[in-house]
């Protein structure tokens, strides 16, 4: 089979169609990485979504698997799958930027990020580094350094952020899996606005070590891709303990892939309303009712105090983020963007007590999140309160209320990352095919990843959740 053969839409299939081609032998691993090659020097120069290529590492690691099955060996679970890691994952070789033009001088790495070792252990093929939001801080990967990502369903609006770079280079059917990091929504938020599938992990289940920080009580690192499948077969390699990051706490692999097609017997699948309603605008109220409607959910579920958590997630971010930048500010502000020069100096001036209260407060709220998964097993609620927005743009009308469009795409986001909780973000279409998607959140409660990819796995099978390549 060539690599002709493994297209759709002018993009790559699924990546666990891939890996089943190359373990079957109808495709070399080598020949899935040609054609993805070739997606991405078709229309990486419109989208942006790369800043560095690894294709000569690609060639070797792809070669290494195709030695393999000529050998007879058993392959790994990824074997072949081509993949890119958002800018902030360390790739030996290569200068970790995150984004920022402050650390283009810094050495390159000298070993891989964990979850990369993993991916490389697992038999995927590492294709490059992905456009991000300068140090993560943002939400619509309008890089002033390296240039914005293009959203590719409408190459004039923004791919979100951070991780706008992995949402696009999926949407667009360059590479079927990739990387990113998402500490207020910045895995979430681009899946919803590019259409593609997204995974936030519980906080603290997958390895940080190897990826530049930007709030380490809040960061945390996961895959987007355009199946459930790959989503679902990608984390279950990225999995384990790791004894030396102590924001590690999972103790033990927890496989998903087998249990994505469980049926939904007997699960009670709810829908937030109050705060997550009222932050909806039109194509996110009726992407959640479409949802509501193919799960049976029942409708109007009260998270408590997402409005407090939002704004202690604001200052937690803040406070982390400006102390881990105030030495390079004092000497090197000019090199940094301004919108994150100013969002790091406020934070670094915030009083203690703000940072220590929020600390408190967020104890109390996970607690009474937890309470709330006593009752339900599933929560829906929209991922971004409006669909992608023109690059440039600096408000939204939310419901008749102009919102400044970088710190509000996360306003459906951030109450939920605070409590910690695994959220699968799907894509749904409420205008039709054609149209702008937008994203659907399936919440679980803390380590429960598995019955928010099964819950998103059968959206995915009515058809009312899918991710096609976009057409460029």
């Amino acid at each position: 089979m060539t690599a002709r053969h493994a297209t759709h839409a002018g993009g790559m299939t699924t990546g666990m169609s891939v890996v089943r081609a190359v373990r079957s032998g109808e495709m070399l691993a080598e020949e899935a990485l040609e054609h993805c090659i070739a997606r991405i020097e078709v229309c990486d120069a419109r989208v942006n979504a790369f800043t560095d290529g690894t294709f000569e590492r690609a060639v070797c690691e792809a070669r290494a698997v195709d030695a393999q099955r000529a050998r007879g060996e058993v392959l790994p679970a990824l074997a072949g799958l081509p993949y890119a890691v958002k800018n902030l994952f360390d790739i030996e070789g290569l200068t970790t930027r995150a984004g920022s033009k402050v650390r283009q001088g810094e050495p390159p790495a000298a070993a891989d990020a964990v979850l990369v070792e993993r991916m490389r252990a697992a038999g995927a093929v590492l294709v490059g580094a992905l456009n991000m939001d300068e140090f993560a801080y943002g939400f619509t990967t309008e890089n002033s350094h390296y240039g914005p990502s293009r959203n590719p369903r409408d190459l004039e609006r923004t791919a979100g952020g951070s991780s706008g770079g992995c949402g696009a280079a999926v949407a667009a059917g360059q590479v079927p899996v990739t990387l990113g990091s998402d500490t207020n929504g910045s895995i979430r938020v681009p899946s919803s606005l590019c259409g593609v599938w997204g995974l936030k992990p519980t906080f603290g289940r997958l390895s940080r070590r190897g990826s530049f920080p930007f709030v380490a009580s809040l960061d945390h690192l996961g895959p987007f891709a355009r199946s459930v499948e790959d989503l679902a077969a990608t984390y279950d390699a990225l999995q384990g303990p790791d004894a030396l990051d102590p924001g590690c706490h999972a103790t033990r692999v927890q496989p998903v892939l087998q249990q994505i097609n469980h049926p939904l017997t007997g699960l009670r699948i709810g829908v937030l309303g109050g705060y997550f309603d009222d932050h909806a605008g039109p194509a996110a109220q009726r992407a959640v009712a479409i949802a509501a409607e193919v799960l049976h959910a029942t409708r109007g579920v009260l998270w408590p105090d997402a409005a407090l958590a939002r704004a202690a997630a604001f200052v937690t971010s803040a406070a982390e983020g400006g102390a881990l930048h105030l030495p390079a500010l004092r000497e090197r502000a000019a090199e940094y963007e301004p919108l994150s020069v100013d969002r790091f100096m406020a934070g670094a001036l915030q009083p203690a007590e703000w940072y220590v209260r929020a600390q408190r407060f967020r104890r109390l709220y996970r607690e009474r999140v937890n309470a709330l998964f006593a009752d339900w097993d599933v929560l829906l609620a929209p991922a971004t309160p409006v669909q992608a927005t023109p690059l440039g743009a600096e408000r939204f009308d939310l419901n008749g209320v102009p919102m400044p469009t970088r710190p509000s795409m996360g306003l459906l986001t951030q109450p939920v990352s605070y409590a910690g909780c695994p959220v699968v973000a799907a894509p749904l279409w409420p205008d039709g095919p054609l149209k702008l998607p937008i994203g659907v959140q399936v919440i679980a409660a803390p380590w429960r990843e598995d019955l928010a990819l099964r819950v998103a796995r059968a959206l995915e099978a009515s058809g009312a959740a899918v991710s096609p390549v976009a057409g460029i």
